[in-house]
């Protein structure tokens, strides 16, 4: 369909939701006909699938800007921003949640530039979450352009 997925995540016990973010491929900007679209997709697959024991939710959105980190490649993508990255398992001296700047992106891990001016990889597989900090120059970076005449 021209989207790629950034992170599919089932919240809840009772009725569950799942939750589809979705970029489009390119990096351009996604719509809601495009969310629209996704979700008509999928809940077609997921009502013959049939993969939940009870009734749920779906919902179907962009990233956002301040967007998870799932892939190697929103690393590379968005270096220089900031970031927030929670670990599963405590890095060398026993930290488990990180503030930096993101420096890029290897095949293992994702670089970060701490405060202190240190470097740190995260390997991906002990990453539990990360995403982008909301500041100006990430708004900024993000924005889409305007014309002028």
């Amino acid at each position: 369909m021209g989207f790629e997925l950034v992170r599919v995540a089932i919240l809840g016990k009772n009725r569950p939701t799942v939750q589809i973010m979705a970029d489009r491929a390119g990096g351009a900007a996604i719509s809601i006909e495009d969310c629209e679209a996704i979700s008509t997709a999928m809940g077609a697959v997921l009502d013959v699938e049939n993969p939940m024991t009870s009734a749920w939710t779906l919902e179907v959105s962009s990233a956002g800007i301040d967007r998870p980190l799932t892939r190697r490649k929103d690393w590379v993508r968005f270096a220089g921003h900031l970031a927030r990255a929670e670990m599963a398992v405590p890095l060398e001296g026993g930290r488990k949640r990180l503030t930096g700047v993101i420096v890029g992106a290897d095949a293992f891990a994702a670089l970060m530039r701490l405060d202190d001016g240190s470097e740190v990889a995260l390997p991906y597989a002990d990453i539990h979450r990360a995403r982008l900090v909301l500041t100006d120059a990430l708004i900024a970076a993000t924005a889409a352009p305007t014309l002028t005449n």
